[in-house]
């Protein structure tokens, strides 16, 4: 009988230490590879999200003949930008999300105002927050026409046009 015992004892002894021991790691190897495969997937799906470029450059017939007191969508990177033109004719670039929570807005041509429909939020012509939670003004840009280009970019940002 002792020696019965001896060698189930040793069974299940010798079991753990080869076959039970490399299971964490299988597990750990599995855990880092399906990891790896949902990171990749997820930069595949959403490969702007996160990532707000310095500029972009636009077709500028499409921009500079908007009508006065209304704007022109752009997308900036993930998000919305808007070439806006005043009802004096002076022309801006903006960032078309509320600082409050990222929310695009909309132009109120009637009001002459930015809205954010999520909180009720509330810019002035000049970006300005003017009512509701969004805690500091719209970001504008700086931006040029060079040919029929119309370049977009952040402000302090330095853009070169590779000369054809």
């Amino acid at each position: 009988m002792k020696k019965i015992g001896g060698y189930i004892a040793n069974y299940f002894f010798h079991s753990l230490q080869e076959e039970h021991f490399s299971i964490p790691f299988l597990g750990g190897w599995l855990f880092a590879f399906f990891s790896g495969c949902f990171y990749a997937f997820m930069k595949f799906a959403f490969p702007t999200l996160g990532k707000e470029p310095d500029f972009v450059i636009l077709n500028a017939k499409e921009f500079t003949d908007i009508p006065t007191n209304s704007v022109k969508p752009f997308p900036w990177g993930g998000q919305l930008g808007f070439f806006f033109k005043k009802a004096d004719n002076t022309t801006h670039a903006l960032k078309g999300v509320c600082t409050h929570m990222e929310c695009n807005i909309m132009y109120k041509p009637e009001d002459r105002k930015f809205y954010c429909p999520c909180h009720q939020g509330w810019f002035d012509e000049d970006g300005k927050n003017i009512a509701g939670p969004p805690p500091k003004p719209l970001e504008f840009f700086d931006y040029f026409i060079e040919g029929e280009k119309l370049v977009v970019a952040k402000k302090g940002v330095k853009v070169e046009l590779p000369k054809a």
